[in-house]
């Protein structure tokens, strides 16, 4: 896990570096600091898409041919919902995901039961439906490639993916 959340950390740093202070539509352009005087749309902008990525966590992991649940997935879940409810002017698309095992068609339908299983989830927190959008890329869309379970298990997952706008 401290794997998983390194590589989430250093991937929004990353990308935080490489766009705009004003690509979520605040209106400032000048990346002028927040009430609590983080620099807007930082890592540590709690209502930044970055902080959500870095420090809610933007991910959740299965087990092998499941879409149940954990109690470590509910628990960024319930960080999710908190954010989602806190800053209502963003969205969720809820990407699910496979490792490369099985038939395509199966880690389609497995990836939609895991972005289901996270959007329910999120639902019965109070996160209005509407605001959430599911799609599966089954095993298109691999974060790690090998014939190996440290990759497979990175690879069963299903990741929240912010974005501006109340509706997706």
């Amino acid at each position: 896990m401290t794997f998983t959340k390194t590589a989430v950390l250093l991937t929004a740093f990353a990308l935080s570096a490489c766009t705009s202070a004003d690509r979520f539509g605040s209106g400032s352009g000048t990346g002028a600091a927040g009430a609590d005087g983080s620099l807007a749309g930082s890592i540590s902008d709690p209502t930044s898409p970055a902080y959500f990525n870095a420090t809610v966590g933007d991910r959740v992991l299965f087990l092998v041919d499941q879409s149940t649940l954990s109690q470590e997935a509910q628990f960024v879940l319930d960080g999710q919902a908190d954010w989602l409810l806190t800053n209502s002017e963003y969205s969720a698309l809820i990407e699910g995901h496979a490792d490369e095992q099985g038939t395509r068609d199966y880690n389609l339908a497995l990836g939609a039961r895991r972005a289901s299983a996270v959007q329910n989830y999120l639902i019965s927190k109070g996160v209005a439906p509407g605001r959430l959008k599911t799609i599966s890329y089954g095993k298109e869309r691999p974060i790690e490639i090998c014939s190996d379970e440290a990759c497979y298990s990175q690879n069963r997952r299903s990741v929240t993916v912010i974005t501006a706008g109340a509706g997706v």
